[in-house]
Order: structure tokens, then C-alpha cells, then sequence
């Protein structure tokens, strides 16, 4: 069985880039990620960011989803906590007893 085709699929390719960045930043990323690091370092940050950017895309396509006269336990903050205390205090089934 040829596996270069599976082996090249689950390869992360590297792009190379060239960033402008302000000096002080790179000296900061360079003392905590070291100088060769660095494109480590700064993908991370970015997947980071990206994950937060995601969800705040998500939270503002979903916005208004949920109607307040369809669920009028969380039409207030002390609704909302006394429904979540409700369902914390719900018993579940476990299973027989021993």
C-alpha cells in the first residue's frame, strides 16, 4: 500500500512569511520563546487569537437564536441562576443499586 499520499495529507505545510513587527514585541517574544522559537511562538498566539476570533463570530451569528417569551426562566440573571441551581439539584438515575 503507497502511504506518501496519507503521510502528506496529515503534514502540517509551513509558509514562509515575512511580518513587520514593532522591535519591543519581537524582543519580548525572543526572551520568552527564545530566538529560534520564535515562528513557534507566534503561531501559537495566532491560533489562540483565532480561536477567540471563532467564537465571537459564532456568538454574533447565533445572537437572538433563542427567543425570551420561549424560555422565560432565563429572562433574568436570578432566573437564570435559580434554573441552573434547579438542574444542579436534579437527581439522575445511576443506574441499580449495589
Amino acid at each position: 500500500m503507497d502511504v506518501s499520499g496519507f503521510v502528506r495529507h496529515h503534514v502540517r505545510m509551513n509558509v514562509r512569511t515575512n511580518l513587520l513587527l514593532p522591535k519591543d514585541l519581537v524582543e519580548e517574544v525572543d526572551h520568552f520563546a527564545g530566538q529560534r522559537g520564535r515562528s513557534r511562538y507566534v503561531a501559537e498566539a495566532l491560533r489562540a487569537r483565532l480561536k477567540r476570533d471563532r467564537l465571537k463570530e459564532a456568538m454574533a451569528q447565533t445572537a437572538g437564536v433563542l427567543r425570551p417569551e420561549d424560555y422565560p426562566e432565563w429572562s433574568t440573571s436570578a432566573k437564570v441562576v435559580e434554573w441552573v441551581r434547579a438542574r444542579r439539584a436534579e437527581t439522575t438515575d445511576s443506574g441499580p443499586e449495589a
